[in-house]
């Protein structure tokens, strides 16, 4: 709380080369995505991808990060995660064109209070903020593998989450007690308004829960980092389809609270490259302040526990219907 008035995180980009590698930061046409890919374009990655929504948008960024930095070779891919097809095309193009991949930042993120379904008939956040942005990642994670195989270098996977997990004490009864959480939670009938309102902070819970299931599914000897980062409160486009008398309070907490975004892009950064002697340290890790973090009490308990497998379990699942790919990768790539 009141980070505003703290000093801003180190930039640990100044001692980061990043020559030959590639970048790939996920939601980078505005706000914490757009100052993080500036940071990394100060380290000039051979490549720097800017995963956006939209080409217009993602052109605009990339004419921003030209002018703000001087680099050169960003690259616009499109993907919209309201649509697992977009992400899957997105991944089958990355296998065909992509190369080498060395550090993956997933960004996107949405912040809302009312019911709508994607076009998957998903609940929008909870496919954004988490089922999609886990088939991303998933679908990426033989090009980074192959990427440490060739180069004989250490790829990263940066899940950004955020503080608010820690409001989330326990699932709700309904949620923890179906036989399918996700879709439960993911439905009409409990995305109710009362149930709604702590949308964002469970979407965030199960990032954290993502992150920390794959990394247990990855080989102790396999040379790739995941970890998940809170960015902390920052000025952003996350709440710009919120409105009333909720949006005005979270603009008013923000003139008092909220860091800038570029000072939230440090920690991304940070998680990136950061920690170069003992990169291990991070692995798994909830990091924030640019330190590691111990996750909340209930992701540490018991319940938290099980609620992460079947979490897992049912992600998995879900995806692998959207992607068969999916199922191949897990089998390949990560262990029972």
């Amino acid at each position: 709380m009141f980070e505003f008035f703290r000093d801003p995180d180190p930039l640990e980009h100044d001692q980061a080369d990043l020559a030959g590698k590639t970048v790939l930061v996920l939601g980078a046409n505005t706000g914490l995505g757009l100052e993080a890919a500036k940071h990394f374009a100060a380290t000039n990655p051979d490549r720097l991808i800017l995963a956006c929504r939209s080409a217009s948008k993602g052109q605009a960024a990339v004419d921003k990060l030209r002018v703000a930095t001087g680099y050169s070779k960003a690259e616009v891919w499109i993907v919209n995660l309201a649509d697992f097809a977009s992400v899957t095309d997105f991944a089958d193009k990355f296998d065909r064109d992509g190369g080498r991949l060395d550090i993956v930042v997933a960004n996107a993120a949405l912040g809302v209070l009312k019911y709508e379904a994607t076009k998957d008939g998903w609940e929008a956040s909870l496919q954004v903020n988490s089922l999609a942005t886990s088939l991303f990642c998933l679908r990426l994670l033989p090009a980074m593998l192959q990427t440490a195989q060739e180069y004989a270098t250490l790829p990263r996977l940066v899940v950004v989450s955020s503080g608010s997990h820690y409001e989330v004490e326990a699932l709700d009864k309904r949620v923890a007690k179906s036989p399918e959480m996700l879709k439960t939670l993911g439905s009409a009938e409990y995305c109710t308004s009362e149930n709604m309102a702590a949308r964002y902070p469970i979407t965030k819970l199960c990032s954290v829960l993502f992150a920390r299931a794959l990394n247990a599914h990855i080989p102790s000897t396999t040379p790739l980092i995941v970890n998940t980062v809170d960015p902390g409160f920052c000025h952003s486009e996350l709440t710009r389809n919120i409105t009333g008398l909720r949006a005005a309070v979270i603009t008013i907490m923000g003139w008092i609270l909220a860091r800038t975004a570029e000072q939230g892009s440090r920690r991304l950064v940070w998680c990136a490259v950061g920690q170069q002697e003992q990169p291990d340290k991070l692995r798994g890790e909830f990091i924030t302040r640019c330190s590691v973090q111990e996750v909340s009490d209930y992701v540490l308990s018991v319940d938290g526990g099980r609620a992460q497998n079947r979490f897992w379990d049912e992600t998995v699942e879900i995806l692998s219907r959207v992607d068969p790919k999916v199922g191949s990768v897990v089998e390949k790539y990560l262990a029972v």
